[in-house]
């Protein structure tokens, strides 16, 4: 008894001297970076992720492509081993998308990678190979569904076209996704997080910022299933709405927080970590004629900017029909990760800075270091509420014959840095440690 209570006491002065255990959403907070891909048969006809409701196509004429949809060159290993070399820490992986395709074996629909003529369970190799080079895997999941007939497919601002005609049954296609993730979720070893998609079809509000909804999505039956397969498995849901309980994160598509070009993003920020996600080029799946291809600095700036929001980038690649990631892609997702070998510790596990990302740039902080991106090259000073300077460096090997100035004003404790010569035509980095 005495030795339990020894115990006892030693544990309980660990607690009080190093704090609670971290939250599990701490390793996708630090990891700032992860690779999103779309990939399914709609890759076959090389026109998006949306083709089947964009052209559209009816449902018995889609299903064709289960006889086409053949990715001989799919290599786990390789899409791994791109993402970790471009320094990502995760991959979000498109299980099932709006088609209601599967990319596993599953055993709750016909309609999926087994039945087509590569045979193979494309999840298993991805989640088996993830787990050996310790890269983390989230599975995006559509809530949404374009071909099953159970879907409440009457009230969908989406798939009107589909050619279906049986009355909808929701208790059978609430309980289709749960047997489904339970299937994810048990199957595949540990899985990070799910990553949701779909609420917004049942809404009436084109601009996704109304919560009401036609159906009930019975997110806290589906949340606490997640919950109680695998406790430390992440959820999110991209409803374009501030989180809803049981949520671990909040995603922006295509815009960092606090920005809304795309017009998906124009919900409040919570304090829940946050995720920005955005592609390559214009589509998420393949399209043959997407040659919007971002520059390598571009993406780059994407970076910094919405890690200087306190915001992951999740970067998205749709390989091709075969299943190889577009060329243009590797090349870019090459280049960052040669930028990130030698500045990713600006990035990594950092916080927001004492600005939101501005015309110039944006700042991360780690501790007592601030981390002053210039993006700008025409930038000539900067001011920030910065005070108790210990010291002041930059970054980039190129600019160390650029002189830095600063000083802080004792009244309103900003701090105006002033440069001298020319600028990284990427990122110019100062490292500024406060006492």
């Amino acid at each position: 008894m005495k030795k339990i209570l020894t115990t006892l006491l030693l544990l309980l002065m660990c607690h009080t001297m190093f704090g609670q255990t971290p939250p599990k959403t701490k390793w996708f907070e630090d990891a700032r970076f992860g690779l999103f891909i779309h990939f399914g048969p709609y890759s076959v006809l090389a026109d998006g992720e949306w083709v089947m409701n964009t052209k559209p196509i009816k449902g018995k004429d889609y299903m064709r492509l289960q006889d086409l949809f053949n990715p001989q060159a799919f290599d786990a290993k390789e899409w791994v081993s791109i993402a970790k070399q471009a320094g990502m820490k995760y991959i979000t992986f498109t299980s099932r998308h709006h088609d209601s395709f599967s990319n596993w074996d599953t055993k709750q629909s016909d309609w999926n990678i087994m039945n087509t003529p590569y045979g193979k369970d494309l999840l298993r190799q991805l989640a088996d190979e993830c787990h050996k080079q310790d890269m983390k895997l989230l599975l995006y999941y559509s809530t949404l569904d374009w071909m099953r007939s159970d879907y409440q497919y009457e009230t969908g601002r989406t798939g009107q076209n589909a050619g279906r005609t049986e009355a909808s049954n929701w208790d059978s296609y609430i309980n289709f996704m749960k047997a489904q993730l339970t299937e994810l979720l048990t199957n595949y070893g540990p899985i990070a997080g799910i990553w949701f998609d779909g609420h917004w079809d049942q809404t009436d509000d084109k601009n996704r910022t109304d919560p009401t909804t036609h159906v009930d999505w019975r997110y806290p039956e589906i949340y606490e299933l997640i919950q109680s397969l695998q406790p430390e498995c992440l959820i999110a849901n991209n409803h374009h709405l501030p989180p809803f309980p049981g949520e671990d994160y909040q995603i922006f598509e295509r815009d960092v927080p606090g920005e809304n070009t795309a017009g998906h993003s124009g919900q409040e920020i919570s304090r829940l970590p946050l995720e920005t996600c955005q592609t390559i080029n214009g589509s998420w799946g393949f399209r043959i004629t997407d040659d919007r291809f971002k520059s390598t600095t571009e993406l780059i700036h994407l970076l910094v900017r919405t890690a200087g929001t306190g915001a992951n980038l999740l970067l998205n690649v749709g390989p091709m029909p075969n299943g190889k990631i577009q060329p243009e892609c590797i090349e870019r997702l090459s280049q960052i990760g040669e930028w990130m070998n030698t500045y990713g510790k600006t990035i990594y596990e950092t916080q927001m800075g004492p600005v939101a990302p501005q015309e110039w740039g944006a700042v991360t902080k780690k501790g007592k270091v601030y981390y002053i991106h210039l993006l700008n090259p025409e930038t000539t000073s900067v001011d920030l509420e910065l005070k108790n300077i210990k010291s002041v460096k930059w970054l980039n090997e190129s600019m160390s014959a650029n002189q830095v100035k600063w000083k802080t004003d004792k009244k309103t404790g900003k701090t105006t840095f002033t440069f001298t010569g020319g600028m990284d035509k990427v990122d110019s980095i100062l490292e500024v440690t406060v006492k």
